[in-house]
């Protein structure tokens, strides 16, 4: 999808609009579009500054010009300190920032990301995440990020496109795509833990082929009512406690309960889902 619009590949159907003109004629360098990759693709003989005013040079900018917006990016992304680097001495964090400082200094339309921090280890994920979002709040740029990550799709987007073998499943916020769910794909892919999915019949729910429940939304007792279940292990997180347990014709459900909850592999429970939150499809999937 990313190369279509950037112009890489070929478009046999549909058309592409950029600021509302029509692109699926133009040449790549003429759709005014920067790509962030995966693998930073930076040039390792050339500085920080000499990496990001690169594309500048190429389209004949001159050296005043280039030098003051590799340092209005630089100051951005606070790569001043790094300028005069080359990348092998930077971090991943580091390397991800110049980046993303060689796209911002070109001021396209549209930037487009293609799963910029799956190179990165956790931390610096969460930190490189909030850290495009200010950006993007600054330069209030159109950004179209391609991600595997939900955590990533859920806490950086304004509006989330779930594709599920090249068709639309879903378009919507975070918070539609979470709470309404068009359908058990979405519902399996959004949310994690993912949404529990129990058939109609176990669940005692007539009309319907089966329920879906988030793990927060699962009530967990001893002795009360809801269906019966016994536990397979928890995972102790400080603030929460998942509980996985298995149903009694086998289903295996999640449910997200308080740290100070406290449940041994084997014991008997009961787990009670909250009506209002109960999300119903159809035999083929499809949300009721």
């Amino acid at each position: 999808m990313l190369r279509m619009i950037a112009g890489l590949e070929t478009v046999t159907g549909g058309r592409i609009l950029i600021d509302g003109k029509e692109v699926n004629g133009l040449m790549p360098k003429e759709r005014d579009i920067a790509m962030v990759f995966q693998n930073y693709a930076l040039y390792p003989h050339m500085t920080v500054a000499e990496n990001m005013g690169f594309a500048l040079k190429l389209a004949g900018r001159s050296a005043a010009e280039i030098a003051d917006r590799v340092k209005r990016a630089a100051s951005v992304l606070d790569l001043d300190p790094y300028l005069e680097r080359k990348p092998a001495a930077l971090s991943g964090g580091q390397r991800q920032r110049v980046a993303m400082g060689r796209a911002i200094v070109r001021a396209p339309k549209v930037f487009l990301f293609d799963e910029p921090l799956s190179n990165l280890d956790a931390k610096l994920r969460v930190q490189m995440r909030s850290e495009i979002r200010e950006l993007h709040e600054r330069l209030k740029t159109t950004t179209i990020y391609v991600t595997h990550d939900q955590t990533e799709a859920m806490t950086m987007a304004d509006r989330i496109v779930v594709l599920n073998r090249g068709n639309v499943e879903q378009i919507g916020t975070p918070r539609e795509v979470y709470e309404t769910p068009v359908n058990l794909f979405v519902a399996g892919f959004i949310g994690s833990p993912q949404m529990n999915v129990v058939s109609g019949e176990i669940a005692g729910r007539v009309g319907c082929a089966s329920i879906g429940v988030r793990p927060e939304h699962l009530s967990v007792s001893r002795g009360g009512e809801g269906w019966s279940a016994r536990v397979v292990s928890s995972e102790y997180l400080g603030s929460d406690v998942y509980l996985h347990a298995v149903l009694d014709d086998g289903t295996r459900v999640t449910a997200r309960v308080g740290g100070g909850a406290s449940f041994a592999a084997g014991e008997a429970v009961a787990l009670a889902p909250l009506a209002e939150h109960v999300h119903r499809f159809d035999q083929a999937g499809r949300r009721l």
